[in-house]
């Protein structure tokens, strides 16, 4: 199994920054896509941003330019930068992973989720 702990969450004013961070660990033999996922109150859960294990990314259309994706393999750990936040980014973010295991197998993985609350 891959366990998946996000931090870095909290709360912070309009216009500020955060910087989430995702570690996985457990049985892995290989990470492949990993990414950030939201869901606001209400709402369903949507794609922030992904990263590929050669650091290719792909964010969704109103998050480029303020967020930024990245990941340290050796750490096993995928990063989100978000600048310039607003209150319609408040919402609890999710990281996942498709990883293969040692023992051969390969899925999709979740954390819990972190609350991002963006408030004057």
């Amino acid at each position: 199994q891959v366990q998946l702990v996000e931090s870095g969450g909290g709360l912070v004013q309009p216009g500020g920054s955060l910087r989430l961070s995702c570690a996985a660990s457990g049985s892995i033999f290989s990470i492949h896509t990993m990414g950030w996922h939201r869901q606001a109150p209400g709402k369903q859960r949507e794609l922030v941003a992904y990263i590929t294990s050669g650091g290719t990314t792909n964010y969704a259309d109103s998050k480029k330019g303020r967020f930024t994706i990245s990941r340290d393999n050796a750490k096993n750990t995928v990063y989100l930068q978000m600048n310039s936040l607003k209150p319609e980014d408040t919402a609890v973010y999710y990281c996942n992973a498709d990883a293969s295991t040692i023992v051969g197998g390969r899925g999709d993985y979740w954390g819990q989720g972190t609350q991002v609350t963006v408030s004057s």
